[in-house]
């Protein structure tokens, strides 16, 4: 039988995981799980007296019938009808302990799952950037996924295994002599050493093996959330190269894994056989003395099968719970990463009265070797339009990220109305907020459901007229699925500038009192970036709004406009104040009305 791939555990790992788990197998508050979880184990000794009895029978019916037939039939036949009911029994009462069972550890694998999925969307936007998210989903998907393995064979397999070996040797002993048991648990436990050993051997080939699938999966998941990046430098064959090279490193792998497998598998049947020869060999002996029934042969080879049958599975169950606990580690150091943005004990929620925003000599570095912002003040007065332009790098699109709380400044502050946002409870902080990023990314569902991610719970009648605010509404009813029809991975089938349309619609079903709008027409062109900019205008009305732009002629309307160059505000006014200064910005201005000058002839010709 072919193993789970494993990986090499840190030499503290033990079985940590597991005493972790634990507590959700006897959940406070669900006395019908503890229930279940009771029945189940006053099964397991259920299936297990039966199984014991079962030789008991066989051996009777064998001595019963040495004896002659004659008027001992009757028994003989009820004996062997009473050895068919044991082996019925067992499953009977195997089977009825998984049913019932079942729902304690997929309840308890859930809970689990769920908490872990909460805290990786509590981790910081740095975590993310920073992991791959093919490696991340697969560590929480292995993980939640070894937990029913580890269960079942650590409660339903090892437990009872140890019950049947010691009830064997205390059979044994009295039946046969302390030689047949001490020799049983002896060979019994080089049996286990053999299998520990030989599995520590394989966990390097195994740990490769997980290692390259790991690499082949993020590299796939990676490769085709770029499909356009791909397409646009005509890179298919050389993302196929690197994939082929990843899957046959695996395949690699893969082939020395399944060869160590098969020398374990030798190993331990060449062990179990000569277990059960010399056994079956020195119970022959006695019978051939006078000491032991013809029964007795059946006796011990029934037991020793029985036994058998769990331990020739005792490999794969060791590398099943070494790998789950090696599984399990890896997503609770997943769940054990410390959220870098947390809410301060007893926060308060923000309460946004006017929607006053402004930044307070803020500092901040992604790397203390390289400050992005040092010392910016900013203030946007309620219902004002503030755009903030500079040249790329200067650090625009981190005030929108300082603003959410993906990160927090390393110096000044951040206030709303005169509460320091980091004061307050992140989950008020973004209700209040609201943004049309430049690129929009949106979940591979229907349209519908996507402009209606803006607000939990709303009506289609409230989604329409989202939409027929953001100018998208016509468009939608022209799709064959209308506002059913599916945007893709990413939104891959929807336009750039039909994509934004639909990030306007969400904010405005939203309707948060703060806007920020990030570059939200840069990536469109002219044309498509003057229908959406009429759009953004009618969304910024009576809103307090931030507008980051790299066009300059996209925030000539705006209240206040800053100049950010250096990670300093190096000019602020009105866009005609700004022209007659004949600063930075000026200059800027000068460069696109040139740029656009060219366009627009080249164009024409």
């Amino acid at each position: 039988m072919q193993s789970p791939p494993l990986e090499e555990p840190t030499p503290d790992v033990g079985w940590r995981p597991l005493r972790r788990f634990l507590p959700y197998l006897w959940p406070s508050g669900e006395p019908k799980l503890k229930a279940r979880v009771v029945f189940a184990v006053l099964l397991v000794f259920a299936a297990k007296a039966a199984t014991l009895t079962m030789p008991f029978a066989y051996k009777a019916a064998i001595d019963r019938m040495a004896g002659g037939v004659g008027a001992a039939a009757g028994l003989v036949i009820a004996l062997v009808v009473a050895y068919a009911a044991g082996r019925f029994a067992a499953v009977l009462f195997d089977n009825a302990r998984n049913a019932i069972f079942e729902r304690v550890g997929q309840d308890a694998a859930r809970r689990l799952a769920e908490h872990v999925f909460r805290h990786v969307h509590k981790l910081s936007l740095r975590y993310h950037l920073e992991r791959r998210t093919g490696a991340l989903t697969r560590i929480v998907e292995r993980g939640t996924k070894s937990i029913d393995m580890m269960l079942y064979f650590l409660l339903f397999n090892i437990a009872p295994t140890v019950i049947e070996l010691a009830a064997i040797a205390i059979i044994f002993g009295l039946h046969f002599g302390p030689g047949l048991a001490f020799a049983t648990l002896a060979m019994v436990a080089v049996y286990i050493v053999f299998t520990r050993v030989v599995t520590e051997w394989r966990a390097k080939i195994q740990r490769r093996m997980n290692e390259v699938d790991n690499e082949a999966i993020a590299h796939a998941v990676d490769s085709l959330l770029n499909y356009e990046t791909v397409k646009y430098f005509g890179a298919e064959e050389r993302e196929a190269r690197r994939y082929g090279g990843a899957v046959r490193s695996f395949a690699d792998s893969a082939v020395k894994n399944e060869a160590s497998l098969a020398w374990l598998n030798i190993g331990q049947s060449l062990i179990t056989n000569l277990m059960m020869a010399g056994a079956m060999a020195y119970t022959v002996w006695g019978w051939s003395r006078g000491q032991f029934t013809t029964g007795d042969v059946v006796f011990v080879n029934t037991f020793l099968a029985q036994l058998f049958r769990p331990l020739d599975m005792l490999g794969w169950v060791y590398r099943t719970i070494r790998q789950g606990l090696i599984d399990m580690e890896l997503m609770f150091e997943v769940l054990d990463t410390p959220a870098e943005i947390s809410d301060r004990p007893g926060a308060p929620e923000l309460r946004v009265s006017e929607g006053r925003v402004r930044f307070e000599s803020v500092t901040f570095a992604y790397d203390p070797e390289r400050p992005i912002l040092k010392g910016v003040d900013i203030d946007v007065p309620p219902g004002s339009t503030v755009a903030v332009v500079g040249p790329s790098g200067a650090g625009k699109s981190t005030l929108s990220r300082l603003v959410f709380r993906f990160y927090e400044p390393t110096g000044g502050r951040i206030t709303i109305d005169g509460q320091d946002i980091c004061s307050v409870t992140q989950e008020s902080l973004r209700r209040a907020l609201g943004i049309v990023p430049q690129d929009t990314v949106l979940f591979n569902d229907s349209i519908g459901y996507n402009i209606g991610y803006g607000k939990e719970g709303a009506t289609q009648a409230e989604i329409e007229a989202a939409a027929e605010g953001a100018a998208i509404h016509d468009f939608i009813e022209s799709l064959p699925g209308g506002y059913d029809s599916r945007v893709g991975e990413r939104g891959l089938k929807l336009s750039g500038g039909e994509k934004q349309r639909v990030a306007i619609a969400r904010t405005l079903l939203k309707d948060p009192p703060i806007l920020i709008l990030d570059e939200a027409t840069s990536a469109l062109d002219s044309r498509t970036e003057a229908a959406i900019q009429e759009t953004l205008s009618n969304v910024t009305a009576r809103r307090t709004s931030i507008v980051i732009a790299h066009r300059l002629s996209t925030v000539v309307d705006a209240d206040q406009i800053l100049v950010l160059d250096q990670g300093r505000v190096a000019e602020r006014g009105t866009h005609a104040q700004l022209l007659r200064q004949g600063g930075l910005y000026a200059e800027m201005w000068a460069r696109q009305q040139s740029e656009r000058e060219k366009e627009e002839a080249q164009a024409a010709e």
